[in-house]
């Protein structure tokens, strides 16, 4: 990235795409997903989805779109032929930049990889896999209901699938030594392509993690552990020429998510979905959009009224300085 694409005046505009869905809940995980046994109603939700971006596009009027986000959740338990209806529609409100970057989060079960040439088809050109560990005992200990080989197949897949591809692992896991994470990432760093996200676990609260910690039953690497791995972490990195453009993601010159970069320039973004969280501008005024979290309760005020925001908030000039200036560091 150079200090000129980095200085830019205009980040873009880009969509965030909210699925909550997931097959199971992750005894870490705070965000806004839901588990639905008995499925859902994809139709009402995508009907849903087209209305609220209509919406979206009669306030805020013609854009250009740099990048496109369906993240969650588990987007890749969408039909791809809604991902290609809402990419449609995208397109029919505002006009797509032909370089623009349109990432799918994905489990890499081999349910979901079973997919992705129909989100390539779809218009996808990116995909993030939620690896988590490359370790079978620590996927079962952190919820996950892929394995190893599962993820090494699916990784196969999307590099013969989309033109760019990354993966996310989870690191300062319960029990981790130095020595095991250096080994690890090592062998992550041979898969990786030219973009990989280390996350150090946290103990989110009101999560399952967080109440057996709480417990004394789950015990993770103290401050000066983790310390050491995340300095691991940086090395390895560093050596294979994937830089720290971001506290937990790394990438090559140039290979940095597009996405993520609009959001630390304070650019302007569409949240679409349960829970979305969005920045747009409307008559010259930059808003606030917070989107209602139940996803069921979304659907019903998009279809009473349009939309499932619950705050469209303006933003004074002193609130957009102290935002930019957060997002940019």
């Amino acid at each position: 990235m150079s200090d000129s694409d980095a200085t830019r005046a205009d980040p873009g505009f880009g969509v965030y795409i909210h699925w909550p869905f997931c097959a199971q809940k992750c005894p870490y995980c705070d965000f806004n997903s839901h588990v639905r046994h008995g499925g859902w109603d994809e139709d009402r939700f995508l009907t849903a989805y087209l209305r609220e971006l209509s919406d979206t596009a009669e306030r805020i009027g013609a854009r250009a779109v740099a990048s496109i986000f369906f993240g969650g959740g588990t987007p890749s338990l969408m039909k791809p032929s809604t991902v290609a209806a809402i990419l449609d529609h995208v397109a029919e409100l505002w006009a797509i930049a032909p370089e623009a970057e349109i990432t799918l989060e994905a489990n890499p079960g081999s349910v979901e990889a079973s997919r992705f040439q129909g989100y390539r088809t779809a218009g996808v050109n990116r995909v993030s896999m939620g690896f988590q560990s490359l370790r079978d005992e620590d996927l079962k200990r952190l919820g996950r209901i892929h394995s190893v080989a599962e993820a090494k197949a699916a990784l196969e897949i999307a590099r013969n699938t989309f033109e760019r591809y990354s993966f996310d692992l989870i690191y300062a896991r319960p029990g981790q030594l130095p020595a095991a994470w250096r080994a690890e990432l090592a062998e992550a760093l041979d898969l990786a392509d030219n973009h990989v996200s280390l996350y150090q676990l946290t103990i989110e609260p009101d999560t399952p993690y967080a109440a057996l910690h709480a417990a004394g039953k789950l015990i993770v690497p103290d401050e000066d552990a983790a310390l050491a791995l995340y300095a691991i972490t940086q090395e390895l990195t560093a050596a294979r020429g994937l830089a720290a453009y971001e506290i937990s993601n790394h990438a090559s010159p140039g290979e940095e998510s597009r996405h993520n970069l609009l959001y630390w320039r304070y650019g302007e973004y569409a949240g679409i979905g349960p829970g979305a969280h969005g920045r747009i501008v409307i008559d010259g005024v930059r808003h606030a959009t917070v989107a209602e979290r139940h996803p069921e309760t979304w659907a019903a005020a998009v279809e009473g009224q349009g939309h499932g925001r619950t705050e469209l908030t303006p933003l004074s000039h002193a609130e957009q300085a102290d935002e930019m200036l957060l997002m940019g560091l």
